[in-house]
C-alpha cells in the first residue's frame, strides 16, 4: 500500500515538474514572415501558443520595440533579421535578441515614422497562433494623386474623343485636374469637389463633348480628356495565398500575373480617344482586406472594378472560368453561394484587425449595393463572359450572383472573374503558361472594352 502511495506521489511530482516546465517554457515560434509594400509593411510571427507582447514606438530615430513574454530566442527569430528587403518602403532593418530570461526582443528600424498596428489572430487554415505588426506609414499614401502622378509621368498626349451611344458634356475633375498640370507643369494641387452629373437627356452623343448640330444648343468647347479608371483587384496575397493547385501553383501568384498584363494592356489602350488607366489594389505579394480593396476603387473614382481569382474545389474535375457579380438577395445557385463564403474568408486567413475603431464603418461600407450597379455589373460581366469563352472553357454559361463582400462598392459596376480552375491539373498548367495568359488578357481587355462601346462613362459624380 505505501509502495503505491509512494509511486503516486512521484508522479503527481513528475506531472508538477512537468507542467512548470512547460509554463516556463512558454510558446514556441514556429515562422517568421515579412510582406513588404507601399501601403503598409506586415510583419507575422507564428507560434504554437498565444503570443503576449508590449510594443513601444521610438520616434527619433524611428523604431518600434516589441517585448515577446514567455519566449526564448530560436532559430525561427533569428531568420527575421536575414528577411528585411532592402527595397521595402518602410523597415531599414531588424534586430532581435534575448531581453532576458523569458523575454525577446524585437528592435524593427524604419525609414520613416509610423502608425503601428498590432493584433493577435487564432488559429484558422494552415496557420497557428498569430502575432500581426502592421507598419503603416504616418503620411498615408493617396491613390488618386498616385494614379494622377502616374499619368503625368506617362505624358500621354490629351485627346478628345466620342463614343456611339454616349450622353452629354462630360465635367470631369479628375480628367481636369490632370489637364491642368499635365499643361503647367506643376506638381500635386488639391482635387476639385465632385461636381453634379448633368441629367442624362440623349444616349446618343459622344460622352466628352456636346453635340452642335444638336436643335437650340449652342455650341460649347470641347472639354479636358475624360481618364477612364479601371480598378483591377488580383485576390488574396501576403498571408493568404489563396487556391494551391496539385503542382504547387498558388492562385495569389497566377492572378497578380495576369493583372499586372492586364494592366499594360489597359494602359496602352483608349476608348473614343480618351485613354485608359488601370488602378491595381495590390502590385505586389501583400495581403489587402477586401473592405479596403473597395475604398480603394471609390477613392480613385474608378468606372469598373474587376477582381481576378482562380477557381477550385475538393476534386478535380470541374474546369471552366466564371464571371461573378453581386446579388442583393439569395445566390442565384448554390455553387455561387459557396463561392462567395469562400472568397469572403480571405479576411479570416489574410488577417485584418478587428480592434480598429472604424469596424462600424467598415461593415456598413460592405452592406452598401444599388440595383443600378447590379445592373451594370451583369452588363460588363456578360460582356467579359463571352469574350473569355472565345479561349476557353466557361463553368458557366451565364454571370452568376452572390453577396460577395468585394463586390460591394455602391457606384461602381464590380465583377468577379474566375479565371479557371486551380485545382484541376490541366487548367493549372494553362495558368501557368504565358500563352493562355495573353489569350486570357486580350479577351478581358476586349470585353472591358466592348463594354464601354455601349456603356461609355459619364461624368463622375462621387465624394472621395
Amino acid at each position: 500500500m505505501r509502495s503505491d502511495r509512494r509511486r503516486l506521489v512521484q508522479a503527481g511530482f513528475l506531472v508538477l515538474s512537468l507542467g512548470a516546465a512547460q509554463i516556463a517554457r512558454g510558446a514556441n515560434m514556429l515562422a517568421v514572415r515579412i510582406w513588404p509594400a507601399a501601403d503598409y509593411s506586415r510583419v507575422t510571427l507564428e507560434s504554437d501558443a498565444p503570443i503576449q507582447s508590449t510594443q513601444t514606438f521610438i520616434a527619433s530615430p524611428p523604431r518600434l520595440a516589441v517585448d515577446i513574454q514567455g519566449m526564448q530566442l530560436n532559430a525561427a527569430l533569428r531568420e527575421l533579421v536575414g528577411k528585411v528587403q532592402a527595397s521595402d518602403p518602410n523597415i531599414a532593418g531588424i534586430r532581435v535578441g534575448q531581453f532576458s530570461a523569458n523575454v525577446v526582443r524585437l528592435v524593427i528600424d524604419l525609414k520613416h515614422p509610423i502608425a503601428p498596428q498590432v493584433f493577435s489572430l487564432q488559429p484558422v487554415a494552415p496557420y497557428a497562433h498569430r502575432l500581426v505588426l502592421d507598419l503603416y506609414p504616418s503620411q498615408a499614401i493617396d491613390p488618386l494623386e498616385q494614379l494622377i502622378q502616374e499619368r503625368i509621368s506617362a505624358k500621354t498626349p490629351s485627346a478628345v474623343g466620342s463614343l456611339p451611344g454616349a450622353g452629354a458634356t462630360v465635367n470631369d475633375p479628375l480628367g481636369d485636374l490632370i489637364a491642368r498640370q499635365t499643361q503647367s507643369g506643376s506638381g500635386a494641387l488639391p482635387l476639385p469637389a465632385p461636381t453634379t452629373r448633368r441629367p442624362d437627356t440623349s444616349r446618343s452623343e459622344g460622352p466628352f463633348m456636346d453635340n452642335p448640330s444638336r436643335p437650340g444648343r449652342t455650341p460649347e468647347p470641347p472639354r479636358t480628356e475624360r481618364l477612364i479608371v479601371v480598378t483591377l483587384d488580383p485576390g488574396h496575397g501576403g498571408e493568404d495565398p489563396g487556391a494551391i493547385g496539385p503542382g504547387g501553383t498558388r492562385e495569389k501568384d497566377v492572378v497578380l500575373k495576369i493583372a499586372k498584363m492586364l494592366s499594360e494592356r489597359i494602359n496602352a489602350s483608349s476608348v473614343g480617344g480618351s485613354p485608359m488607366r488601370a488602378f491595381m489594389t495590390r502590385d505586389a505579394d501583400f495581403f489587402v482586406p477586401l473592405h479596403v480593396r473597395v475604398q480603394k476603387a471609390r477613392r480613385v473614382q474608378s468606372d469598373l472594378f474587376v477582381s481576378i481569382h482562380a477557381d477550385a474545389f475538393y476534386t478535380p474535375r470541374p474546369q471552366g472560368a466564371s464571371v461573378f457579380a453581386l446579388s442583393q438577395g439569395g445566390a442565384t445557385s448554390a455553387a455561387a453561394r459557396w463561392m462567395a463564403q469562400k472568397e469572403n474568408k480571405a479576411d479570416d486567413i489574410g488577417g485584418v484587425n478587428l480592434g480598429g475603431q472604424d469596424t462600424q464603418v467598415q461593415h456598413a461600407l460592405l452592406d452598401m449595393s444599388t440595383a443600378a450597379q447590379i445592373k451594370d455589373s451583369l452588363t460588363l460581366g456578360n460582356s467579359l463572359l463571352r469574350e473569355i469563352g472565345s479561349v476557353g472553357k466557361l463553368h458557366k454559361p451565364r454571370v452568376e450572383q452572390a453577396g460577395f463582400a468585394v463586390l460591394k462598392a455602391p457606384d461602381i459596376p464590380s465583377v468577379l472573374v474566375e479565371t479557371a480552375f486551380i485545382s484541376n491539373p490541366e487548367e493549372e498548367e494553362k495558368l501557368r503558361s504565358e500563352a493562355y495568359q495573353k489569350q486570357l488578357t486580350d479577351a478581358l481587355l476586349r470585353g472591358i472594352l466592348a463594354y464601354f462601346s455601349r456603356n461609355p462613362p459619364l461624368a463622375r459624380n462621387r465624394s472621395l
